[in-house]
């Protein structure tokens, strides 16, 4: 959401190897569809993996591979000469014939056998609709650039496959490191200790006010602590009973309501979603007909990620509402072919699911009696719940972000309510001790604390069945990601929304589990480096994530810097002056211009934000929002024939907001 103060989606995916293509269900093909990728190398044998359905040709000292889509979405692997990395990346671009616009440069940590790794973001007009980037690694004095020029549509739907060349691209005889076969150490003390100080010392290196950690090991809570404070400014700390927002770890709490359901005999797998509620439809009456009920949460059935709906209309919508925007969403690549997030689809499991359960009750209430039945009371999760009121009451975290002149701010929760008619997919408050209760029973299959069954182990497990590929040796299944690509499993599902930011994980054969919990934005920056920091510990591993959050907190600072360069603050006069009144879109609703105090104000009901004008490379204006609470959406003006416009766009959809007279 937030496009010009943290790195894209692209970006992110290089940097942390994201997610592919594969598999679920009877209608779709078997985890083995990903046989067609295959390893390939440039001429100096630099590796990588080529992903199914792509193509490659040489060219000269590189590779350029190229999408299945003819609209010249392709990415360049080059072998570069001489000892800078700029002059690298430059040699790249004057191979594609692109010059694209530079607007930052940034270092990431040593990994992978590379000694040095820099990434390069683009100034791209949001009219071209282009996803253009580059990064530069070198090994001793060799460089290797990936050049990457991909159609915004392309490079979402395909961040899985992007992500997968980078997570392969290895220099010449390079061997991973691996942790198969090695015994996890005990978390004693000293471990524990330096786990603590890494990450007080994250928070203060990325200003996030509190940060609440949960590790059980050997089915014990070996720690539950907090860090920082519930609220900027204010002197309440953080601890394990700290309620925060937990965002999308709610979709795994709400495929295991299902698999209690399939645990009783009252829901199937395998069922066809229409046979047990006949009402479900999407915009594509094929991909209708064979959605199971597993494909309902395995992100696995083509329908793209379409927020924008909840986002803006959230404080008008219902589950019944939230269902029937399925019926717009058209899927843009096959059924089983490629990793596609959906939010709304998500949403529709859980009420599903509450229907299953108390077929009288309306969807939301019958979600919200399950949920409590089936997961909460069980496993003694007495903190958890979907009623904001008693969330945000007591020892509680408020969300946190920065605002256009880098400074922390308390965030509004204007945008954070929107998810509450779609809240099987990402509203559950909780903490850090009651998530610990979820992710014990998980290492323990299905077994509480006390030795009673909680649930059957087979239900329970088929949650963790790979449904599609998320990169090499990394599957999404239902809600959770399992991870063998370090040579150990590792199951996890990360948490985003506005000021608050989560991740869960369990090592199922090492027998322990992690919950990190934070309120605010740039929270999503520890995750990684806290799950790395662990795995060293356990495991001896290279030390890498010191060097890992060091480098990402400057890479941040600097990327928002240049983004902040771009922004003309306070907005030009003249072009907020010109804009109209009122707008609407048929989809998002209405849009109302005020200007007040020197300043321009879009209210879409949902939230309110300040703007400042950002000009286009092509000589387009972009009204760009700067709250904390909802920086970065960027409103294109597009007037025409004397009727004035605005363009909003996400990865795959375009809105248009038109004058209302």
């Amino acid at each position: 959401m937030k496009n010009l103060l943290i790195r894209s989606a692209l970006t992110a995916a290089m940097l942390v190897a994201m997610p592919v293509c594969a598999q679920s269900g009877a209608a779709v093909p078997s985890p083995s569809a990903t046989s067609g990728d295959r390893p390939s190398a440039t001429p100096r044998g630099t590796t990588f993996v080529l992903p199914s359905g792509w193509t490659q040709t040489a060219a000269g000292n590189g590779v350029l591979v190229a999408t299945p889509e003819a609209d010249g979405s392709r990415m360049l692997i080059l072998d570069a000469s001489g000892n800078d990395p700029d002059a690298a990346v430059a040699q790249a671009w004057q191979a594609l014939g692109v010059a694209p616009k530079f607007l930052v440069a940034t270092d990431s940590a040593p990994r992978d056998g590379w000694e040095q790794r820099r990434f390069y973001s683009y100034d791209v007009a949001q009219n071209a609709h282009r996803a253009v980037q580059a990064v530069a690694m070198r090994r001793g004095t060799d460089w290797t650039v990936v050049a990457i020029d991909l159609d915004q549509s392309v490079a979402e739907k395909r961040a899985s496959q992007t992500g997968k060349i980078v997570q392969r691209l290895l220099p010449a005889g390079y061997t991973r490191e691996t942790f198969a076969g090695r015994t996890a150490h005990p978390l004693d003390a000293a471990r524990l200790a330096t786990i603590a100080d890494f990450v007080e010392s994250m928070r203060k290196l990325y200003d996030v006010p509190g940060v609440a950690i949960g590790i059980v090991q050997d089915g014990k809570v070996v720690m539950s602590r907090g860090f920082g404070v519930r609220e900027l400014g204010k002197p309440a700390k953080v601890d394990g009973d700290t309620r925060f927002m937990v965002a999308s770890n709610t979709k795994a709490l709400t495929t295991l309501m299902l698999a209690k359901l399939v645990d009783a005999g009252k829901l199937d797998w395998n069922a066809h979603v229409t046979d047990v509620y006949p009402d479900f439809r999407l915009g594509s009456e094929d991909t209708t007909r064979k959605v199971l009920v597993k494909n309902l949460i395995c992100a696995c059935t083509g329908v793209p990620r379409q927020d924008m709906e909840w986002i803006f209309e959230g404080e008008k919508q219902t589950p019944a509402t939230v269902m029937a925007t399925l019926g717009t969403m058209q899927p843009t690549s096959g059924f089983g072919e490629l990793f596609q997030y959906s939010n709304t689809m998500a949403a529709a499991a859980g009420f599903i699911g509450g229907h299953i359960a108390y077929p009288q009750s309306e969807l939301g209430a019958g979600y919200d009696r399950a949920m409590q039945a089936l997961v909460f009371d069980p496993l003694g999760m007495k903190n958890t719940t979907f009623d904001f009121k008693r969330a945000q009451s007591g020892n509680f975290a408020r969300p946190h972000g920065y605002d256009v002149d880098y400074k922390v701010r308390v965030m509004g929760m204007g945008l954070d309510n929107t998810i509450g008619a779609s809240r099987p997919a990402g509203a559950a408050w909780s903490t850090v001790n009651d998530m610990l209760r979820y992710v014990q029973m998980e290492i323990d299959r299905g077994v509480l604390p006390d030795g009673r069954r909680y649930i059957g182990e087979a239900a329970l497990m088929q949650r963790r069945e790979p449904q599609i590929a998320l990169g090499v040796d990394k599957n999404y299944a239902m809600a959770l990601m399992v991870d063998k690509s370090d040579g150990v499993t590792v199951i996890d599902h990360g948490g985003d929304m506005g000021g608050f930011h989560s991740n869960m994980m369990w090592w199922p054969d090492q027998k322990v589990g992690a919950v990190i919990l934070t309120n605010s934005d740039e929270g999503v920056m520890l995750r990684g480096p806290f799950k790395r920091r662990l795995m060293e510990l356990m495991f001896d591993g290279k030390p890498q994530a010191e060097a890992s959050a060091q480098a990402g907190a400057k890479a941040d600072r600097a990327e928002f810097d240049a983004g902040r360069k771009l922004l003309q603050w306070p907005a030009d006069t003249a072009a907020t002056a010109a804009l109209a009144p009122h707008y609407r879109n048929a989809a998002l609703g209405d849009l109302r211009v005020t200007h007040a105090a020197g300043q321009t104000r879009f209210d879409v009901g949902t939230f309110a934000s300040v703007v400042a004008t950002q000009p286009q490379p092509d000589g387009s204006l972009a009204f760009i929002t700067v709250d904390p609470q909802a920086s970065g959406f960027a409103f294109i003006r597009a007037d025409k024939d004397g009727v004035r416009h605005l363009v909003l766009r996400d990865g795959q959809h375009e809105y248009v907001f038109d004058e209302v007279n």
